[in-house]
Order: structure tokens, then C-alpha cells, then sequence
């Protein structure tokens, strides 16, 4: 049998935007994949310090495409990492302050919100189980810091008006609530391509699973790429199959499909 890795989005594809938990028919599902001698690898747009919510597949991660891209590692080696230029950060942030916005700032290790607001700590604590927000440090604490990402919360109309102006970067967007902003040769597909010459991974025997617009570069780049049922059409579009909702095993159900568990 072919060994595979799979590549999964946490938020709407691994957990639960219900229980923000990962359903247990996953939990079954990648434990069978690993005894299998399958691999299993994360893709999120969270930065590190904010993936808090997977301790039931903990023991089975090999390693971890965060920040959209920016940052993928594997235990405490650094596969590879791309910041964004300072001058596309203070662009942004002088917009911040324009208009009014907030803008979560991510750090090597530290995360600071700029022009912070209640909305931020209630997306990120309600909606996605990370707390602490409402006390998050002014960016003075990122000094000496590569910033990986920034997150400011505009609709997609302030959007098309902004990212012009950020020369270096791209976005990629799952929620209306916010954007993710990484640097240009930062995104999920270009993470799975570092990750899979890092590990000696042929990309034809790569599955990725997601949900949302920023997982459409990996879904595109990856051998197999999978949407959820409770994908964006876009996203559905971007992919060779579509599975079941999160909330109704599809995680499991797609990797019944392509054979990769009983």
C-alpha cells in the first residue's frame, strides 16, 4: 500500500466550529492512518502560540505548516520561514490608524494587537478557543521579532482597497471577520512544497483538507486536494473531491474514500 501524508486545516476541517473539539471519528480515523504508516501534518493559519486546540491528535502530528505558510517546522527545527518586509507592516499599520481597525501582529514568539478592540477577543475566545487577546501587548514587545503574519480586521471591500498597497504580500481570507496577511512567497501551497522536500515527500502521495480560501493553495498544490462539505464554493471548486461537513465525520469519510483507512 502507497503511504501517504496528509496535510490538514485545523478550523472547519479538523475542529469543530461547534465544540472546538476535533470530532472522535477523526480522532479514530488519523490514529488508524498512523498505524497504517501514513503521516500527519497540520496546515493552519494560526501562528504557533495560537494552536491550543489539539491535544486529542497531539501525539500523531509530524509536523506543522502555520502561519499560513510562514513559519513550518518539525518539533523545534525550523523548516522554513518567511517574514514580511517592515515597510509593508508599518504600511499596514498606518492604515490601521487611518481607518480604525485592529490588527493582530504575529511575532517569532510573541503576538501584539495593535489598535486593539473588545472584537478581537471575542472572535478569537468565542469563536476560536484562544483567549488572552484583551490583554495582548502593544507592538513595542515584537522589537528584534521577524513578524510572520498580520491579521487586521477589515471587510473584503477595505481589502481590495489595501493589499495594492502591500507590494510584498498576499491574503488569504476564511472568515469575513478578518484577513490573514503573510508575505508573497508565504501561503499553504508553498509550505507543503518546503515540507514535502524537507521530508522526502513526493508530492503526488500528498493529501490536503480544507475549508476555507486560505487553504486553496494547498488543496491546489497537494496530489489529492479535498474540500469539506462545509467548505466556500470557491474552495470546493479549487478541489478534486468534496467530502462531508466537518460535523458529520468528514475527515474520516475522505480518507475512507481514497483508501487510506478500512
Amino acid at each position: 500500500m502507497d503511504k501517504y501524508a496528509i496535510f490538514s486545516d485545523i478550523d472547519g476541517t479538523l475542529v469543530s466550529f461547534k465544540t472546538h473539539r476535533v470530532p472522535e471519528s477523526a480522532v479514530q480515523a488519523l490514529t488508524e492512518a498512523h498505524q497504517r504508516g501514513h503521516h500527519f501534518y497540520i496546515s493552519t493559519g494560526r501562528p504557533p502560540c495560537f494552536i491550543t486546540n489539539l491535544k486529542q491528535v497531539e501525539p500523531l502530528i509530524d509536523g506543522y505548516i502555520s502561519a499560513n505558510g510562514a513559519y513550518c517546522f518539525i518539533g523545534k527545527k525550523e523548516v522554513y520561514c518567511r517574514s514580511i518586509l517592515q515597510e509593508d507592516v508599518d504600511t499596514l499599520l498606518n492604515f490601521s490608524d487611518q481607518l480604525g481597525f485592529p490588527c493582530i501582529v504575529v511575532g517569532e514568539k510573541t503576538v501584539a494587537v495593535y489598535n486593539n478592540t473588545p472584537e478581537v477577543n471575542d472572535v478569537f475566545y468565542n469563536q476560536l478557543g484562544v483567549p488572552g487577546l484583551d490583554k495582548a501587548p502593544s507592538t513595542d514587545a515584537l522589537e528584534g521579532q521577524r513578524i510572520l503574519q498580520l491579521t487586521p480586521f477589515i471587510s473584503p471591500t477595505q481589502e481590495k482597497k489595501i493589499m495594492p498597497y502591500l507590494k510584498h504580500c498576499n491574503g488569504g481570507r476564511w472568515t469575513r471577520k478578518f484577513l490573514d496577511i503573510t508575505d508573497a512567497d508565504a501561503d499553504k501551497g508553498k509550505g507543503l512544497l518546503k515540507m514535502a522536500e524537507y521530508e522526502e515527500i513526493n508530492i503526488s502521495h500528498t493529501i490536503a483538507l480544507g475549508d476555507g480560501g486560505n487553504d486553496i493553495p494547498i488543496i491546489r498544490q497537494a496530489g489529492i486536494g479535498i474540500a469539506m462539505g462545509n467548505a466556500s464554493d470557491t474552495t470546493k471548486k479549487s478541489a478534486d473531491f468534496v467530502t462531508k461537513d466537518v460535523d458529520d465525520n468528514g475527515l474520516a469519510y475522505a480518507l475512507k474514500h481514497y483508501k487510506i483507512i478500512k
